[in-house]
């Protein structure tokens, strides 16, 4: 009801402005995670390993801070609107040549090249809702805006579980290229982000002065890139290997498994959405720190649960902590972040932390190997760790719950 009612107070252009970024934001999602699901195809294919086909989530992973740079740079000097556009269409026209890949080396590449364009994506939609929005009931709208992921990891889901046995795994990428409508919206639809039309005349134009102020605010920099290193290890972590963990480990079919993937993801969305909501009233950190602490005692029965129900119900609650977690994160950096470079710090940070666990999936797949394939046991210590860092690096952070974004004044 309090999404709706704040929904319901939006101007037309606000609508617009979030919409956009919440499509652009699933639409780049699902384009990543049609890889995740697909990675056992990719590998039976091309008759290579699993840690072998992972290692593209770690390239995608490695180059998102090269992409965060390159189109905040952009949106801060061009503005967030056509940089939004050019991202979305990167994004897709690089899905539909990951389709035609000929061997594993192009089709690594091609998830490079794919890591650029998702890299930009999440600090440029998020400056341009977040700027256009009001103040109030900006946790409800983070918590909606940052489950776009989630709403892309279901759609993918969904999609391999209706169309994979008819295309296989090239004809998802194909799907995987439809986001390229998106822009139609926004070249239509939106409108510039009202607080970068006031600072037009003041905006950065060169990397040297955005170089300059990020040295400027190196301390809360740095802050944001240990934060989001510990919130990629906390979702990756539960995520990119879990629907192998399931059908090899635990024997689920690969229908069931897509199956439970997007009952995870129903849970994930109504946890970032409802967590969103709550650091409305105890502030970013609590909230944030009640989602991973909560997450705990989920552990054994989301690895370690003897029935497939069990397991369902693992992973719902699981993801229902993980995301509710995530939810808060775009508006927590954003107003954490100073005015001047909204589109590139916050987005920047999260993709530094994308860098810094790149290596998650391929080193839980060879842990696992190491220890007789006991996948579930290597996702269970991931969490219990990442959780218990995570609430601590929250807590230690500071809180700028609800400060203006909008104007000269913030």
């Amino acid at each position: 009801m309090r999404l709706i009612r704040n929904f319901a107070q939006l101007t037309r252009a606000q609508r617009h402005a979030y919409f956009a970024a919440l499509g652009g934001w699933t639409l780049d999602a699902f384009d990543f995670f049609i890889f995740i699901v697909s990675l056992h195809a990719i590998g039976t294919d091309f008759h290579t390993s699993l840690t072998a086909v992972s290692f593209g989530i770690t390239l995608t992973l490695a180059l998102r801070p090269v992409g965060a740079l390159l189109f905040g740079w952009l949106a801060e000097k061009y503005g967030r609107r056509p940089v939004l556009m050019l991202n979305v269409l990167s994004y897709a026209l690089i899905e539909l040549a990951s389709a035609f890949a000929p061997d594993l080396t192009v089709l690594l590449a091609l998830r490079a090249a794919f890591g650029l364009a998702m890299g930009g994506e999440w600090g440029v939609g998020a400056a341009l809702a977040f700027e256009t929005l009001p103040a109030e009931g900006r946790g409800v709208f983070s918590g909606l805006l940052q489950e776009g992921y989630v709403l892309g990891f279901l759609l993918a889901a969904a999609v391999s579980r209706l169309c994979f046995a008819a295309v296989g795994w090239r004809g998802l990428f194909v799907i995987g290229a439809l986001p390229a409508l998106l822009v139609l919206y926004i070249r239509f639809g939106v409108g510039e982000s009202p607080a970068w039309l006031e600072g037009r005349h003041a905006r950065r134009s060169s990397l040297r002065e955005l170089w300059r102020i990020a040295v400027d605010n190196a301390p809360i920099l740095l802050y944001m890139i240990l934060l989001m290193a510990l919130f990629n290890a906390f979702s990756h972590g539960s995520q990119d290997l879990y629907k192998v963990f399931l059908t090899r480990e635990r024997g689920v079919s690969g229908a069931r498994a897509d199956d439970l993937v997007m009952l995870m993801n129903l849970g994930a969305l109504l946890g970032g959405v409802g967590f969103g909501a709550l650091s409305e009233h105890i502030g970013r950190r609590r909230a944030i720190a009640c989602a991973a602490l909560l997450a705990l005692p989920v552990i054994p029965l989301w690895t370690a649960a003897p029935s497939v129900p069990l397991l369902a119900l693992g992973a719902f609650l699981m993801q229902f902590m993980v995301q509710g977690a995530w939810g808060i994160v775009p508006a927590h950096l954003n107003e954490l972040s100073p005015p001047g470079v909204r589109a590139i710090l916050p987005a920047f940070a999260y993709q530094l932390g994308n860098f810094a666990m790149a290596l998650l999936a391929p080193l839980q797949s060879a842990l696992a190997a190491r220890h007789g394939g006991d996948l579930g046991a290597v996702l269970g210590w991931t969490l219990g760790i990442v959780a218990v860092t995570l609430t601590a690096a929250t807590l230690l952070g500071r809180e700028a719950k609800s400060v203006a974004l909008r104007g000269r004044s913030a």
